[in-house]
């Protein structure tokens, strides 16, 4: 395949080639995952009161301070209670974890270090801490502070801030419409028994499930190897879609007809081909700045690599992805690979005693090899221009688990 590119060139040009799908409004329920794009700001001081940490009694520091060790109970305020007060210096309040701190003392002293007989809590402590046990109003953050700055892709954690400061409804990055093809007359759906030339579709399956976990609902499409067929269907398609991921029908084969049919209705090729194993086929195209095409080789490995390499890469850019760091790992053994092209190859990912990402390589039978994927966590990615990958050396990987 001639006017290879390199791999860095291949993301230079998808990093060009970026759309904008706007924003929507969803319900937080349905926000895992999505890159919020609002900044979200404390509605009001965290925690917003004086709040207990700990249950057991509240107390005046300074009578304990001078002496006092047995306290009369004057009362008890449960967590959503309103704010009680102690007037009474030598008495005490029973609080619970979560309750207004009442007025009138200043430190809690828990159940664990007291002792109550007939109304009266005795501290059984030589020794407190001002305070203590109290998480004081504002100490997490005060009203107005950013929280959560816009492009943050919502995990738990987030949603969690968001349900506390009431945003029952989010502004997040609208995702893509996409579908994902199939193309080959060899291909059959997977309830369908094979027959000896035949293989059941894996490829949309593997795909689609991946997009799936970053929160897309991806169509799926088959055509056979007939140009007449797929130049129809593409027609219809960069006119309904956002995105379009093509399996099979790149490389140089008689039946390969996806350029041509790409070619013929006014799609405008990126690059066809870079220097990778595997996945070198790789095509990409824009059709009039509002689809995109990936092409990807029909062998299961190469079309999984470049899933996971590029239509990632360029899904996070085109909503904006903040944070985009990239974990890397260090070869557990030795690699050589002599041929000068960028090398995915599969790994197994664990943690050695000093707590470092190690990856051991797992190669399978080739790029038709899906089976291997099983065994493997990531992809590590070798650069070009060397043979020896050393035992220890640090890459970049590429996690499908």
């Amino acid at each position: 395949m001639k006017n290879l590119i390199a791999t860095e060139e291949a993301l230079l040009i998808l990093s060009q080639n970026t759309l904008d799908f706007g924003t929507e409004e969803i319900p937080l329920e349905d926000a895992m995952g999505r890159l919020v794009t609002e900044n979200i700001s404390a509605d009001r001081d965290f925690p917003p009161y004086d709040r207990v940490a700990m249950d057991g009694i509240a107390i005046r520091y300074s009578s304990f301070g001078k002496g006092t060790r047995a306290f009369q109970i004057k009362g008890s305020a449960p967590a959503g209670a309103p704010q009680m007060e102690l007037t009474d210096a030598s008495g005490c309040i029973e609080v619970m974890t979560g309750s207004i701190l009442p007025q009138g003392v200043d430190t809690v002293v828990r159940y664990e270090d007291i002792y109550i007989f007939n109304g009266n809590a005795r501290i059984e402590l030589d020794t407190i801490k001002f305070q203590q046990n109290v998480h004081f109003r504002g100490e997490d953050r005060k009203q107005g502070d950013l929280i959560i700055p816009e492009r943050t892709r919502l995990s738990t954690a987030e949603i969690g801030v968001c349900a506390t400061v009431g945003k029952k409804y989010l502004k997040v990055a609208a995702l893509p419409k996409a579908v994902i093809v199939s193309t080959g007359d060899e291909l059959v759906e997977i309830d369908q028994l094979p027959l000896p030339h035949q293989l059941r579709q894996s490829n949309v399956y593997q795909i689609k499930m991946a997009l799936k976990d970053r929160g897309l609902t991806v169509e799926t499409n088959h055509v056979n190897d007939h140009l007449e067929a797929i130049t129809e269907k593409l027609a219809s398609w960069v006119n309904h879609y956002d995105v379009i991921i093509l399996s099979g029908g790149v490389s140089k084969g008689k039946f390969d007809y996806l350029p041509k049919a790409l070619e013929m209705i006014g799609v405008s090729k990126k690059f066809h081909g870079v220097r990778q194993r595997p996945g070198k086929p790789f095509w990409f195209g824009m059709y009039q700045n509002k689809c995109a095409l990936f092409a990807f080789p029909g062998n299961p490995v190469s079309s999984f690599v470049c899933a996971q390499r590029y239509l990632n890469y360029w899904l996070n850019l085109c909503l904006g992805l903040k944070s985009n760091n990239q974990p890397s790992a260090l070869l557990k053994e030795d690699v050589v690979f002599k041929p000068d092209l960028t090398y995915f190859l599969e790994v197994k990912i664990e943690f050695n005693e000093q707590a470092q990402l190690m990856a051991t390589p797992a190669k399978g039978n080739g790029s038709g090899d899906l089976a291997n994927l099983v065994d493997t966590d990531a992809f590590i990615e070798l650069p070009r221009g060397k043979e020896l990958f050393r035992k220890g050396e640090i890459y970049p990987i590429f996690y499908y688990r």
